[in-house]
């Protein structure tokens, strides 16, 4: 047989008494401490330094947009204005053909010899 006596190994062992009435509660409580002043205003200042720089790109950003805006508005304007030369040239040439024709259909006719008309004072 085997050797039961002072051998804890198969020894039974005794399972504690509880008391229903009691039972053990523990609680983990954990205590934040507060940052100190400097710190505080440390991050503070961090914050402010990133709201002005990003203040600052934005504002660049909106004003190359509106600069942008303003060269897409001024090209607009120059094509516009090229068509409407382009308009009066073409009606520029139309009213010099029509003068030769209407003076003719007047009665006036082209001088042959050249005439320099000058002013004296």
């Amino acid at each position: 047989m085997a050797y039961t006596r002072g051998n804890l190994a198969v020894q039974q062992q005794r399972e504690p008494k509880v008391n229903p009435r009691y039972r053990e509660k523990t609680k983990v409580v954990t205590r934040r401490n507060t940052l100190p002043m400097q710190e505080k205003l440390l991050y503070l200042l961090t914050l402010a330094l990133f709201v002005l720089v990003a203040s600052v790109l934005v504002w660049r950003y909106v004003h190359i947009y509106d600069l942008n805006k303003q060269a897409q508005e001024l090209d607009s304007r120059i094509s516009k204005a090229k068509k409407e030369i382009a308009v009066y040239q073409k009606e520029k040439q139309d009213l010099e053909q029509q003068v030769v024709d209407k003076a003719r259909a007047e009665g006036f006719t082209i001088p042959e010899d050249s005439i320099v008309v000058t002013r004296n004072n």
